[in-house]
């Protein structure tokens, strides 16, 4: 167990450049590797393209980056941190989990222990894993190579909660893969590494973690459009029952949500379920509230502008935020995607800003971004949009603010005494 002294990293995403670049500062051997050729050039030219990842970090790692699956062959253990991505119509897709598998199956050699930190529901690594590696490979698991489950942690933009402080669970099929797996995981990650009795739990941990947050995230989204109707702040209710020091864990309506989590893994539960004779109704119902709430936002606008006696279609719309979290450039299953397509069917005069996404942005600043327009829409919470005041909004003429974050709700009665019309998500 103590003789894993190199590793490969395949999928240098979000995920696996950060644990790469960690193993390395650990002492291990590191080569990772990534079928995309433009983050490999990338890292040649020692320039992050994560917004975690700094430049320096780069430059001083003794980690090597390739495109070359063969060299899987040079190392004593492979962890796996590609996408598990769902189809449009939200059917869970395994061709990188697969893709990455019969990349690396061929070339590996004996003793080689597999660790799957991809997102996947229970049954993925015994249905598909383990076939496809042994049958590639020609090698038996369990007995020629190892293989382990470690589903993977991270924080996009917490400068808290990172890739090596986060607690890890492992699960395998045997002892002696578990206690590889554990211990190498012990001496990357500076946290608790849990065993788990089985893999399909382990594999079970990472979508009930986020089907959590997906399903309490639903229940105060769907009280944001009742309270919407009755009159009735959210946010100060939820501040309310947030006092309560037990048994309540707050959560906070919004214009949807996003990421490659919360909107994605409930349908790796709810469809391996369907296909052994289960139906998650409540999984599917809170997912379905929230990919709701994009819409809801446009409705809110649309009464917004009624109020002005004004229409949707041809006004000057700006929105403010792409990505799907606040200060980060990651746009992964961001509803602002949604909303930016809503208010470009209905054919508004449409700006966009992010200042962590220039590429999806039609102007380069705020004050640019707000001129002229009529009405505006946050749709991600980044500090800068933070800093939005009634005068500001005054100043450059505009008449309706949807706080899709309620970032600003502290100031809404002191826009309402600017004639701005201000509306929140539930407040």
């Amino acid at each position: 167990m103590s003789s894993i002294k190199s590793i490969a990293i395949i999928g240098l995403g979000y995920v696996g450049l950060p644990i790469a670049l960690l193993a390395s500062k650990k002492g291990f051997n590191v080569i990772g590797i990534d079928t995309d050729i433009k983050k490999i050039k990338s890292l040649a030219s020692n320039k992050s393209y994560i917004g975690d990842v700094a430049d320096d970090e780069i430059i001083h790692t003794k980690a090597s980056f390739t495109t070359d699956a063969t060299k899987v062959s040079e190392v004593d253990a492979v962890i796996i941190c590609v996408p598990t991505p769902v189809s449009a119509e939200k059917i869970p897709d395994l061709g990188p989990v697969r893709g990455a598998v019969s990349a690396i199956a061929p070339h590996i050699k004996k003793e080689t222990l597999v660790v799957v930190e991809s997102t996947i529901n229970p049954g993925v690594c015994d249905e598909v894993v383990i076939p496809l590696l042994e049958k590639l490979s020609g090698k038996k698991v369990g007995i020629d190579v190892y293989l382990a489950h470690c589903p993977e942690r991270i924080n996009p933009g917490d400068p808290k909660w990172n890739v090596s402080n986060i607690n890890r669970v492992v699960g395998a099929n045997s002892k002696l893969e578990l206690d590889m797996a554990v211990e190498l995981y012990k001496k990357i990650i500076d946290a608790e590494i849990k065993p788990m009795g089985t893999i399909k739990e382990a594999e079970a941990v990472k979508i009930v973690e986020n089907s959590f947050r997906n399903i309490n995230i639903a229940f105060v989204n769907e009280l944001a459009m009742s309270f919407h109707k009755l009159g009735i702040n959210l946010e100060n209710v939820i501040d309310g029952a947030a006092t309560k020091p037990f048994a309540f864990i707050p959560h906070h309506p919004g214009c949807g949500v996003g990421g490659h989590c919360i909107p994605v893994d409930p349908y790796y539960l709810i469809e391996y379920a369907h296909n052994h004779g289960f139906e998650h109704e409540f999984l599917r119902l809170a997912s379905n509230i929230n990919e709701s709430m994009p819409r809801f936002t446009v409705d809110l606008l649309i009464e917004a502008l009624n109020e002005v006696g004004l229409p949707l279609k041809d006004t000057k719309v700006t929105l403010l935020g792409m990505s799907y979290k606040a200060n980060v450039g990651d746009g992964r299953e961001s509803p602002a995607h949604v909303i930016r397509d809503l208010l470009v069917e209905a054919e508004t005069n449409l700006t966009i800003y992010d200042p962590y996404t220039p590429e999806d942005s039609t102007t380069n600043s705020l004050n640019e971004a707000l001129a002229g327009a009529t009405a505006v829409v946050i749709a991600t919470g980044h500090d800068e949009f933070k800093n939005i005041t009634p005068s500001l909004l005054k100043k450059n003429g505009n008449l309706v603010l949807i706080d899709g974050r309620n970032i600003l709700r502290s100031q809404k009665e002191a826009f309402k005494n600017n004639s701005i019309i201000y509306t929140g998500i539930g407040i």
